[in-house]
């Protein structure tokens, strides 16, 4: 049985397909198409990202996808490339699990922004209310007083 890689390069081959074809219509780095060429699946990067380079690869060929899945995975095993693989994402997951936990805003602070702004809020509406309050019974004293001066002008011997 030839090995998975060779096997990939001897279909591209025979297709007339160049590696800057398949990274022009990819976006996939030359270095990664050689590197899944050749055989050097540690060169390429970890998890979903390496299968997403071999299913590019293999869309650009028009090849079906799951049997070539099948075999890289098999290719990966007896490599011993996916034993390694699972333990670097173990270690990517848990800095990120470490960094989300030290980056985490308080809460205390937002219920501080949250009681400022009720405050602000408790503060404007009772600025409203004694304006609203205040104001209507000066107009109605002032119209009163415009009154009682109109009234005496109008009439100077009085009642």
């Amino acid at each position: 049985m030839e090995r998975f890689c060779d096997e990939l390069r001897w279909e591209r081959e025979q297709r007339n397909v160049s590696i800057e074809t398949i990274c022009a219509v990819t976006k996939i780095s030359s270095r990664y198409v050689e590197a899944l060429e050749a055989g050097n699946y540690a060169e390429l990067p970890g998890g979903v990202f390496r299968k997403g380079i071999l299913r590019g690869y293999l869309k650009v060929l028009e090849l079906d996808e799951t049997p070539w899945l099948e075999r890289f995975e098999a290719s990966l095993n007896a490599g011993g490339t996916s034993q390694a693989a699972t333990e670097d994402w173990a270690a990517f997951a848990e800095n990120v699990r470490r960094s989300r936990v030290s980056t985490r805003p308080s809460t205390g602070m937002r219920w501080l922004g949250v009681a400022g702004m009720f405050a602000l809020l408790t503060l404007f509406a009772w600025l409203v209310w004694s304006m609203v309050l205040h104001r209507r019974p000066d107009s109605i004293q002032s119209g009163a007083a415009v009154g009682v001066v109109q009234g005496s002008a109008a009439s100077p011997n009085g009642p």
